[in-house]
């Protein structure tokens, strides 16, 4: 091992003197500063959720470059309880959401972009698609006459069928067609640079029955982590992944977990759970490098994700 590690110092030395010469003082190729990257996470678009609370308590949407993860849940009197999917808690109505929201013209303070959505469950419904287009449109075009810019320079041309002709569906129905899906997105979002989003409804749904060999499964899983975290940087693109969490009995007690097991915890950058309090929707923000962890109540209404009817407070889980 000694003379491969000398070999390798040896070509990063000559590298880096190579690009002394040239004024540059990075040793390999990507490397960046600390303010560069600080810049850039200044200058990079969010995607709304439609939400105004939970999107404030994520910082100002769902971050592109990142990879965030969409957790179902209950909770009842302050304690998670499983779930393998709640019913009406909107997983797959924020998922059809951001799809519509990510096409918001920049005019808007949107990222004029297009949505890549990987269905796994056959939850995708493409008349609710329509619903929340319709409705995106109403709330530009009220946008619009409240800051009464210029119609020239800023008035709403899209139709809901643009909406609709944005969004890239893939219906997959089983694990390899999955893997297939993901190792071909990086040769489809190359031909289609505007994407700028990419939600996969669920991520678990066929890796979690007929499976013998759950090393071969976390391995499969670990690979397929990787690219779409790639994907994201690369393309500077919002990666959502939509999951649920079960419970394993340890130590005398039930313990929640994620449904692909805790080597899987690892492979987002931010992860929101979803659950019940009451009769009211909260999102939580379990995970994040860089907002603090919070809850927000949100609505699902016939125009889409909305802000609750009552006060949206933020609440710590506990």
């Amino acid at each position: 091992m000694l003379p491969a590690a000398l070999e390798i110092l040896r070509v990063a030395s000559q590298r880096r003197g190579s690009e002394r010469s040239n004024g540059t003082s990075s040793i390999v190729n990507g490397a960046q500063s600390a303010w560069e990257m600080l810049n850039e996470e200044k200058l990079l678009g969010r995607i709304t959720t439609s939400c105004s609370e939970l999107d404030d308590i994520l910082g100002g949407g769902i971050s592109c470059k990142e990879v965030t993860e969409i957790v179902l849940s209950m909770k009842i009197n302050y304690l998670l309880i499983v779930s393998g999917g709640v019913p009406g808690i909107g997983k797959t109505q924020l998922g059809i959401q951001l799809a519509v929201n990510v096409q918001i013209p920049m005019d808007y303070g949107g990222l004029q972009g297009k949505a890549v959505y990987i269905d796994t469950e056959g939850s995708f419904m493409v008349e609710r698609a329509l619903q929340i287009a319709e409705a995106c449109l109403e709330d530009m075009r009220e946008y619009h006459g409240f800051l009464k810019r210029d119609l020239q320079a800023c008035q709403v041309n899209m139709q809901p069928k643009d909406f609709l002709e944005n969004i890239f569906y893939f219906r997959v129905c089983s694990y390899t067609e999955q893997i297939a899906v993901v190792n071909y997105l990086e040769k489809f979002i190359s031909e289609h640079k505007d994407v700028k989003v990419v939600i996969i409804d669920s991520i678990t749904f066929h890796f979690r029955q007929d499976f013998d060999d759950m090393a071969l499964r976390t391995r499969l899983l670990g690979g397929m982590a990787l690219k779409l975290m790639k994907l994201a940087k690369k393309f500077t693109l919002a990666v959502i992944l939509l999951n649920q969490v079960t419970t394993k009995y340890t130590e005398g007690q039930y313990q929640l977990t994620l449904a692909l097991g805790d080597s899987w915890s690892h492979a987002c950058t931010n992860r929101v759970i979803l659950y019940w309090n009451g009769i009211e929707r909260y999102a939580y923000i379990d995970k994040s490098p860089s907002v603090r962890s919070a809850a927000a109540a949100y609505s699902v209404t016939g125009r889409g994700i909305r802000s609750s009817v009552s006060n949206c407070k933020r609440v710590k889980m506990m």
